[in-house]
């Protein structure tokens, strides 16, 4: 499964929006990869792991680690490995009927998470390539505001909750996707649960889940009722408390970086305030479990 040639490569990767500013760089060390039997076979195995079953819920994908030394090569070498499979991605999603924008749009998160990568440590890499293979084994789809996830629901441990073996969307909020509005995420939905019905016609999904630190319901006490994130929340049903301290979770995700010291966090926004203040009161913030039913849900469907 060869990659494409170096003068192809550029384009590809710019539909996976990888930044501009890494792009050279991979077309570079791309003959590396090409010309050294060691590389080539591990890229060969790699690729091999992902399209296995391609689309089976479920299936346990574990991609072989690189062991090279550490460096460019070693943080970039998973775009290869996306790049490689990419054919197999596209030949699904054409097999399924998805449209060219939700693949191109979907398959784009490629080039968020290295940019994810970068704001954190300053240099290209892939953050988190197991979270990419989602994408690649068409499990998950990005549809307007919110990402997608074919998945079942697990133990949610509510009273009025569906099955745990209850085929359901799971709700992913990309970063870098400006506001998480009602309006953005009622289109989502919408759109959701028409390309589902279209193109996974076998498959009934009756509700949505979420697993975020968006859904601590701690964040009430700092945020206005109106706030997009409060407004988020209150589309769930809550499914089980979480008693694991998960503090670096909205330090990532609010300010880029998990490490960054408490003391120090920025207060330029109420979300940076909230997250902030309440680490330096002594407080520790929780994933929060959620779910909906999916049949008719919009804003209108809060609890």
């Amino acid at each position: 499964m060869p990659l494409p040639d170096a003068d192809d490569l550029p384009e590809i990767l710019i539909d996976l929006a990888v930044p501009h500013e890494d792009i050279e760089a991979l077309v570079r060390m791309r003959r590396r990869v090409v010309d050294d039997p060691e590389l080539r076979r591990f890229l060969e195995a790699s690729v091999e792991e992902l399209v296995r079953d391609m689309g089976t819920l479920g299936a346990r994908v574990e991609l072989p680690e690189l062991d090279w030394p550490a460096g460019p090569l070693q943080r970039c070498f998973p775009v290869y490995v996306f790049v490689a499979a990419l054919p197999h991605t596209r030949a699904y999603h054409r097999e399924r009927g998805v449209p060219a924008e939700v693949t191109r749009r979907t398959l784009a998160d490629l080039g968020r998470n290295m940019a994810v990568h970068r704001r954190r440590h300053g240099r290209a890499g892939v953050q988190a390539p197991r979270w990419l293979t989602h994408h690649f084994r068409g499990e998950l789809y990005q549809l307007g505001r919110l990402q997608f996830e074919r998945t079942r629901t697990g133990q949610m441990s509510a009273a009025d909750g569906p099955d745990p073996d209850t085929l359901c969307l799971n709700l992913h909020i990309p970063d870098f996707h400006g506001p998480l509005s009602p309006a953005a995420c009622d289109r989502s939905l919408a759109l959701a649960r028409e390309f589902f019905a279209r193109h996974f016609p076998e498959e009934r999904y009756s509700a949505a889940l979420c697993h975020s630190w968006l859904l601590d319901p701690q964040l009430k006490e700092y945020l206005p009722a109106d706030s997009n994130i409060v407004r988020f929340q209150e589309r769930f049903r809550i499914g089980r408390d979480d008693v694991e301290e998960a503090d670096t979770e909205p330090v990532q995700f609010v300010f880029g970086d998990p490490e960054l010291p408490v003391e120090g966090l920025p207060r330029r926004t109420a979300v940076e305030r909230a997250v902030g203040d309440h680490l330096r009161a002594g407080g520790h913030w929780y994933i929060g479990h959620g779910w909906f039913p999916l049949e008719g849900s919009t804003s209108a469907g809060r609890r």
